[in-house]
């Protein structure tokens, strides 16, 4: 992949498009997994560790606060900020024609697109040589299929991916139940989604924007 150059916007968006809320949760948190900035907590739980990392988008920013105190997963996406957070991230899909009014809903135009940066992005062979702006890019476009493949134990141990396969015919994230090219009615609904709980950092994938390669 090529860190996504062509697309104007940030991996968490582009989640919220394919799989609502859940989804752009979870990018987040994959992204401050690969900084190092969340660790498991209490009854699978999460917890954020260490000093903040410079430089966080105000999206990743309000979810890392959340977690100052041990939150699973299905609590951290319930959160008042982090529903605030997502109504904000919709802001600027909506004005750039990507969301539909009332229910700011993923236009047509915006599946296409999606669709489109799929196939010019396709989901790597391997984890070798990716860097994290890759991994964040392939697991907002890939959901399921790239969690798996690119940070297995972080993604089945929080309960981010499901341990099957993804179904045919569509792109699943197993948090928001949303598939490509299928949007559902629950996308509205932030809390929707089977979330689990509790984290470890043995799937550290690439180097920041400019490394890659680590291990499972």
């Amino acid at each position: 992949m090529d860190g996504g150059t062509d697309i104007e916007w940030e991996p968490h968006q582009i989640a919220l498009l394919g799989g609502g809320p859940p989804a752009a949760v979870t990018v987040a948190l994959v992204a401050l997994h690969l900084l190092g900035a969340v660790e498991n907590g209490p009854r699978r739980t999460l917890i954020a560790s260490g000093p903040e990392p410079e430089d966080l988008g105000p999206f990743e920013g309000t979810v890392l606060d959340c977690l100052h105190e041990p939150l699973t997963a299905r609590e951290l996406v319930r959160h008042p900020d982090v529903r605030l957070a997502v109504a904000l991230t919709r802001i600027p899909l909506a004005e750039g024609g990507l969301l539909g009014h009332p229910w700011l809903r993923p236009t047509r135009g915006a599946r296409r697109r999606v669709e489109l940066w799929r196939e010019r992005h396709p989901l790597p062979a391997a984890r070798h040589g990716l860097t994290d702006d890759d991994t964040l890019l392939a697991v907002a476009l890939h959901g399921d299929a790239a969690l798996r493949l690119l940070l297995p134990r972080f993604a089945l141990r929080t309960g981010l991916a499901a341990p099957d396969g993804a179904p045919s015919g569509g792109v699943r994230f197993s948090l928001g139940r949303g598939r490509f090219p299928r949007w559902r009615d629950e996308y509205e609904d932030s809390v929707s989604g089977a979330w689990g709980g509790g984290t470890d950092h043995g799937d550290h994938v690439g180097g920041g924007s400019g490394g890659g390669g680590g291990t499972d």
